[in-house]
């Protein structure tokens, strides 16, 4: 008879901490319309093209943050809103003022916004991308700022995001 009491529990796996999401492949109907939002309205730089195929962007100069392809969606329907599937792309900029800046240039652009929120750990602006795939832009508040539970953990909310006071931000 096996005594289980004196066997060892396995420690599950656990992501390393430094690990990060490298990049988000997207499937768009239209590699130009795409373009016109990543590059020309978000800021994107475009790293490498393939004629109608693919566009490989990003910001900063690493190879692709976002990579855009028709393989599979060449001239087809937008984005399910229903369904398993990609939710949103998250950008995160580095300051407030970096994400006031991005809502200025999609304001600029009157480029539709579907929601705002304040989450406590972040601020965050949402729209959806010419083929309909969300993307929320937000930054995160310093660590030591964010709400805790009363055991320690996180505590994010959702709560209005005053845009107006985001815009002001230099």
């Amino acid at each position: 008879m096996e005594n289980s009491a004196a066997t060892p529990q396995a420690t599950p796996y656990q992501v390393p901490a430094q690990t990060r999401v490298g990049h988000v492949h997207l499937q768009v109907t239209d590699i130009d319309k795409a373009l016109g939002f990543y590059r020309d309205i978000l800021g994107f730089t475009v790293m490498q093209r393939f004629g109608n195929q693919v566009a490989f962007i990003s910001a900063g100069g690493y190879h692709h943050h976002i990579g855009l392809n028709t393989w599979n969606s060449l001239g087809g329907p937008p984005a399910r809103k229903q369904g398993a599937g990609l939710y949103h792309t998250a950008i995160l900029y580095a300051t407030r003022a970096e994400l006031a800046g991005a809502l200025r240039q999609v304001a600029a652009a009157n480029y539709p916004i579907t929601g705002s929120a304040d989450h406590g750990v972040s601020e965050a602006i949402y729209l959806d991308d010419p083929d309909g795939n969300g993307v929320e832009l937000y930054w995160d508040r310093p660590r030591e700022q964010w709400p805790l539970a009363p055991d320690g953990g996180v505590q994010m909310y959702t709560r209005a995001l005053d845009l107006n006071a985001l815009l002001a931000e230099r």
